[in-house]
């Protein structure tokens, strides 16, 4: 249960029945694991696997229960299953939220509260936590109380609640940096295969078969041709292994071949199985013939492109956090798309030229001006990427509404979204503002025509500030568009669109805004 009382906030988890329940099944099975050691004689069963993968969960869901938060005029405690911990009100800059998989439609957005400490440490508070819209107020009002008492005892750095999600400034690109050099150390392996490859591909291609007079160290470059009869075939499912079956188990008893090639054959037919370096390679009949398929040079070389290629996109994003260091924690960054098309237009030169020239990439005339003519595009790609993904200062209210614009009689559908519902903008359907040739109003569509559109009141609207994006302004508003802050009628609304765009809105609100 939650106490929170003028000098005091205590944080408890919401649901501890079905946590004590997977306590004492993890309990169960840790008696379980130990059982079987001592009267099973320490061999591995299911029985053992059971407790083996109760106990973890019983130790996990432990720790959730045990966890405590705890405020009061000094700072706050934290107590868990291993540590006990407490931070002086002073030492804390700022209480924040931190969403997790809230860019995954599949998993709940999970929410929980983060001390930024006044050193530049970030710790992570056990409680309060909301994994649902159920436990959602339950975690707003901790997280005032907690707010309540920071405000009180301590200097906050801000009036406002933080939000830190991934697409934020604050949050470190961990797997994202992981994720980039695991795919660079496996282009980096994978690499230097494609001599091998190339040389293997010559090899089979130009292998000849054997004669009377070859020796048993020279089999193993020939090809070896043997008769056989298929006795059955077995098709498996797709992306399952299918077998051939030979008479008499000659040459071999049977041979894994893919689905196609087992569907070509039937009992009965004569064939012939061809050997190379030690195992069979071809079977052909009258009919059909089945070839075990020998990686090329090129396609080894595409697959090393191909890997550095996809370690670019987690590296992009990495980059676009390392750019905005200097920006508060809770800012959006950019969208990392506009890397992720040059990398894609990269590819489109990159792959077909590894594939045809995988180890002589700048041997013929041809290759190099394609090469050269590829890394051109690939840098004019990279640099309007970066421009792209700048960051760009908003305005101040003054200047978004104090440029003349061109008087407009056509009308303009500009993409915008109010984020908060108002009666210009019910259930928030409106996507565009429509501008010019009659007063500005929200649309649920691009256009043409004023269809279901509703007029915005400017004469009730007045600009406090534009901003750029952050973490608490949700996932449908681009980290390239800004915000502006308007009051309507003492209300707080937010209006967010593209920077020039945004302007261009402004300026039609000016009448209202001066």
């Amino acid at each position: 249960m939650n106490d929170v009382r003028e000098r005091e906030v205590s944080c408890r988890p919401l649901r501890q029945r079905p946590l004590w329940f997977f306590v004492h099944l993890g309990a169960a099975g840790a008696c379980l694991v130990a059982v079987r050691v001592v009267y099973g004689g320490g061999f591995p069963d299911v029985w053992m696997g059971v407790g083996l993968l109760l106990a973890p969960v019983g130790v996990l869901a432990l720790g959730m229960v045990t966890g405590r938060v705890r405020a009061d005029a000094y700072g706050v405690h934290v107590r868990t299953l291993l540590r006990r911990r407490s931070v002086p009100w002073d030492d804390i800059a700022d209480l924040r939220i931190l969403l997790k998989h809230e860019h995954n439609p599949r998993s709940p957005e999970v929410r929980r509260v983060s001390m930024a400490l006044r050193d530049g440490r970030r710790t992570l508070l056990p409680l309060p936590q909301s994994w649902s819209s159920d436990d959602r107020a339950a975690f707003d009002a901790e997280l005032d109380a907690l707010r309540a008492l920071h405000a009180r005892y301590g200097n906050p750095g801000s009036s406002r609640v933080p939000v830190i999600s991934y697409r934020t400034a604050g949050r470190v690109p961990v797997g994202a940096l992981g994720l980039c050099v695991l795919l660079l150390v496996g282009a980096g392996a994978t690499a230097p295969a494609v001599p091998d490859a190339a040389s293997r591909t010559r090899a089979w291609q130009s292998a000849t078969p054997c004669t009377a007079g070859t020796t048993a160290e020279e089999r193993r470059e020939c090809l070896t041709i043997v008769p056989a009869v298929i006795e059955r075939t077995e098709i498996g499912r797709p992306k399952k292994k299918s077998w051939l079956y030979f008479t008499d188990g000659r040459p071999l008893e049977r041979l894994s071949v893919s689905q196609e090639g087992a569907q070509g054959f039937e009992p009965g037919d004569r064939v012939e199985v061809t050997f190379w370096h030690g195992g069979a390679r071809k079977v052909a009949g009258a009919h059909h013939v089945w070839r075990e398929h020998v990686p090329s040079g090129g396609e080894v070389a595409v697959l090393a492109a191909l890997l550095a290629l996809l370690a670019g996109f987690p590296g992009a994003r990495v980059l676009l956090h390392l750019r905005g260091r200097r920006l508060p924690d809770d800012e959006v960054l950019p969208s990392v798309l506009p890397f992720a098309g040059a990398l894609v237009g990269t590819a489109l030169w990159l792959l077909p030229l590894c594939y045809l020239h995988p180890t002589t990439p700048f041997g013929s005339p041809t290759s190099i001006i394609w090469a050269a003519v590829g890394s051109s595009a690939t840098l004019v790609m990279f640099v309007l990427a970066w421009r792209a993904t700048r960051v760009r200062t908003p305005r101040t209210a003054a200047e978004s509404v104090g440029e003349e614009g061109e008087a407009r009689t056509e009308e303009v559908f500009v993409a915008a979204r109010f984020l908060e519902p108002t009666d210009y903008n019910p259930h928030l359907f409106g996507t565009h503002i429509v501008l010019g040739d009659g007063p500005p109003a929200v649309t649920p569509h691009p256009g043409p025509g004023r269809f279901a559109a509703k007029p915005i009141p400017v004469e009730r609207l007045v600009l406090k500030t534009v901003r750029r994006v952050r973490g608490g302004d949700g996932d449908i508003v681009p980290g390239s568009w800004h915000i502006a802050e308007l009051d309507d009628a003492g209300e707080p609304v937010r209006l967010a669109a593209a920077p020039d765009d945004l302007s261009r809105i402004l300026r039609e609100l000016r009448p209202a805004t001066g």
